[in-house]
């Protein structure tokens, strides 16, 4: 009879994708059970996926619902222990936030192992918080901000982990146009600064370029960008979440981006050259940091949004699209990074490190 294990998400995208990308990696070794927030469920496919919902509020969203969402977390917690008692789970993944945070404090009362997994090149506060407690934390790298030195033997390097289907998808596709390809995506959340603030140089940039534009959007703004691109005929494709975007890269000459780990990870393994312009309010500036660790294997161009009412965004994306030599050197570096991660490779690392702990 196989064990039992949980992964425990919710939340973004960023959170989600990551837990069925293990899911993909479990499913032949385990009885792999799912649990998510609501706000997490949206970015699972329930016809592929089966799913248990167990929410949580956010305690310090609002400070005048403290206390009652104190209550409701303690109820979370109660839940979650019953959960892990009645469906006899032996061990657990948890892909951080506070939405996974009663799964992992009713491990400990069900004497459940717990796994953790941080994408981020800075240490999560959740997963901080757990880590005396966990057997092993999945990581991409072993040089994490905020990692506490006395935890290193548990820190386990993985390859960045996509979806199963993109290991067989990477093609580029050779083009018979002079069409250039751009994408626009700022995480599964969309960017509104991404669709606020680039019309200008968008609007230059397709009276040089023949462009084609896809660009992911939140519905709250997705009139506005379309009215936009119809008004200045330039030809578009807007898109909301998607789980995988590998149809898409394949296509990609060049894309602006966010620098959430899931995303970065996807466009360097495809190769696609791409401009990152991190949250610059993201949590403990883990978007910095991540498109740091890129700019400095010389995978992508980097630019801080604060900066970019000093530079012309036009002039700097218009000089990265005709300098082919560099192009070329940012996909060697990509294809570099890329060398050993496969899905065999990653599969391996997992199940060998959840079977040992």
């Amino acid at each position: 009879m196989k064990k039992k294990i949980l992964i425990s998400t919710g939340g973004s995208g960023g959170h989600v994708i990551p837990a069925l990308n293990f899911y993909e990696n479990l499913k032949k070794n385990y009885d792999v059970f799912l649990t998510t927030d609501l706000r997490g469920s949206k970015y699972i496919n329930q016809d592929i996926f089966k799913i248990d919902i167990i929410d949580v509020p956010n305690i310090k969203k609002n400070i005048f619902q403290i206390p009652v969402n104190l209550i409701f977390f303690l109820i979370s917690i109660i839940k979650s222990f019953v959960y892990l008692k009645k469906n006899k789970i032996d061990k657990i993944i948890s892909t951080g936030g506070y939405m996974t945070s009663p799964i992992c404090i009713a491990s400990n009362l069900t004497k459940s192992k717990l796994f953790l997994f941080e994408p981020n090149m800075v240490m999560g506060r959740s997963n901080l918080f757990f880590l005396n407690r966990c057997n092993k934390i999945f990581c991409y790298s072993d040089k994490i901000r905020k990692f506490p030195q006395k935890y290193l033997s548990k820190l386990q390097t993985i390859y960045p982990m996509l979806n199963k289907k993109s290991y067989v998808s990477k093609n580029k596709l050779t083009k018979n146009t002079d069409q250039k390809i751009l994408l626009i995506i700022g995480g599964s959340q969309g960017a509104s600064f991404l669709q606020t603030e680039l019309k200008e140089t968008l609007y230059k940039l397709s009276k040089k370029f023949n462009l084609f534009i896809y660009h992911q959007i939140n519905k709250n703004n997705s009139k506005e960008i379309e009215f936009f691109y119809k008004k200045n005929n330039i030809a578009f494709n807007l898109f909301d979440f998607k789980e995988s975007l590998y149809d898409i890269f394949n296509k990609t000459d060049f894309c602006i981006s966010r620098a959430g780990a899931s995303t970065l990870a996807e466009l360097v393994f495809f190769e696609v050259p791409f401009l990152t312009i991190p949250f610059p309010y993201s949590k403990d500036e883990h978007q910095l940091y991540n498109a740091k660790f890129y700019k400095d294997l010389n995978c992508c161009w980097f630019i801080e949004q604060n900066d970019l009412l000093k530079k012309n965004l036009f002039e700097i994306i218009s000089n990265i699209i005709n300098d082919k030599k560099d192009i070329h050197l940012k996909k060697k570096a990509m294809n570099n990074f890329n060398l050993n991660n496969t899905w065999e490779n990653n599969n391996k690392i997992i199940i060998k490190t959840i079977h040992e702990n």
